[in-house]
Formats: C-alpha cells, structure tokens, sequence
C-alpha cells in the first residue's frame, strides 16, 4: 500500500498472549472468547506488528514489539514466541535490515512496544536499529521514568536506557516527520501517541492500544491495562467517528488474524466494515 510519498509495509515481530480478561476489562467472557479463544491459561492469541514506512529518504518504524530479552519465566508467562516473526526477518522479507532503519516512533514505552528497541549482544545491550532516531512522547517518558505501582510492571527501562546514554532520543513536539500527524490519547496510559499518515485521499491512524485488536472496536470494549478507561471509551467514541466519517484505516497492532480494516456502522454501533492487507 502507498500513501502519499511513503510505502507502507505491515511488520509481524513475534506471537504472545495476554490475560483475556486484563484484555477486555467489564466485558464478561461469554462475549470476547466468541472473538479470540482464550488457551487453558485465559490467555488470548495476539501478535506484535509495527507499521513501516518507507520513502526516497526515510525508512520510519512505529513500534519494535516484545524483542528477545526476556527471561524463560517471563517468557512462558506471556507466551512469547519468536520462531515465527522476528524483527530483522519480518524485515528482510521486504529486503530491508535493522541498519536502514531511520526513524523509530515509541507509541508509549510498554514493553511489548518498545522490547524490540535493544537486544544483548555478547552480554551488551546495544540499540536494534543503531542508525535510528527514537521518537518518544513527553508525557509517556516521564511515566515510564517514574512509574506509578500500576505501571511499574509494564515498563522496562533497559527498553530505552541505551538509547538516552547514546542520546539517540527525540521528544515528540510540533516538528516531526513530513506527511505525519500524531494523535496524542491519555486514556491507555499518559501520552500514547497515534501516527496519522494521509495524502488527501487515503488516511491511516495508528490504533495502537485504544484499538489493540478488532475485538475493541465496540466503544465500552476497553482493557483493564488502561490508566483511565472512561476516558478511553471517549476517545474511542470520536475516533471512530472520524473513521466512519472520513473511511480511515485503522492499523491493528496486536491482531493475530487482521492487518488493519475500514469502520462501518451497524445501527447505533461501530463495527469492522472491511479488512484492509497492508502488505502480503
């Protein structure tokens, strides 16, 4: 798919699993397990996917996924599995490696975001994308930097902290990357941002964590993840009425079946229309 000056190509970086209930939060069970069948731990299928962005001069990453450092309790317990996609392999399918990688823009610093920012070589944590500029949010980088007991679980500093020592970081403001908007929401977790890239005709946002899967586009369908849930049904609500309106694509990070999709309406309620292939 291309909009405007950037090819777009969907990223798969690895396949795990989150409790269907922390996924779902108030929605009872009965309902979300008819969309994704949780395992015999209630864990429900998902992936990572990031979204590349490649024109004459750039090559932008949004989001790196889990990455590979994690140890084997952590990695059983979230049913990290890495045989299948991988960064730098979901790259060369499209003939591209990690060093071409320009730009990396952190949605929010949670780890299954961020993990694929650095990994350990020869017992040294080294930035994945060594030629990239990382692109974080304020809000979202003073939350990590000083996590509440809620979030403290979700953010791992050795994410990020190579890159701040190599001062390989950017904070977001109002100069950014051509043809690229950012939608800021706080309702998932301060600050999470949502890249927008448009050419007048075609329009994809970011779904990110207010839309993880097909299964949240329902507005009430919001996770016990979020900060502040209300507010995520808000945004939600004017998201996906900015969808509907103006036929946006909605990129799914967390998917395991759907790359993206169009919104539709069925009476008073907001539904997947049709399912949008970034990339093969």
């Amino acid at each position: 798919m291309k909009i405007g000056k950037y090819q777009l190509y969907s990223i798969e970086t690895s396949e795990f699993g989150l409790d269907g209930g922390a996924m779902f939060g108030i929605i009872p069970k009965v309902l979300w397990e008819k969309k994704l069948k949780p395992d015999n731990l209630n864990r429900i299928p998902m992936v990572t996917r990031s979204l590349l962005l490649v024109s004459d001069n750039k090559k932008i990453l949004i989001d790196t996924g889990n990455g590979p450092k994690w140890t084997k309790k952590l990695k059983q317990m979230y049913n990290i599995d890495l045989s299948k996609y991988n960064i730098s392999t979901s790259l060369k399918k499209y003939g591209f490696s990690t060093n071409e990688i320009t730009d990396v823009i952190c949605t929010h610093l949670h780890f299954d975001h961020v993990g694929g920012n650095t990994f350990i070589d020869n017992d040294q944590l080294v930035p994945t994308f060594p030629n990239a500029i990382y692109w974080i949010g304020q809000d979202n980088w003073n939350l990590a930097n000083q996590p509440s007991q809620k979030d403290q679980g979700s953010f791992m500093s050795h994410d990020w902290d190579i890159l701040r020592e190599n001062n390989m970081i950017k904070i977001v403001n109002d100069q950014f990357l051509d043809e690229i908007e950012i939608i800021f929401t706080q309702g998932h977790t301060d600050g999470l941002m949502h890249p927008v890239i448009s050419d007048g005709t075609k329009t994809i946002f970011y779904g990110s964590d207010i839309f993880p899967t097909h299964a949240h586009i329902p507005v009430p369908w919001v996770m016990a993840y979020d900060l502040r849930p209300s507010e995520t049904i808000n945004e939600k609500n004017e998201l996906l009425k900015n969808m509907f309106n103006d036929e946006w694509i909605l990129f799914f990070e967390h998917d395991p079946f759907f790359q993206a999709c169009t919104i539709g309406m069925e009476g008073k309620h907001f539904i997947m229309n049709r399912e949008v292939i970034i990339s093969g």
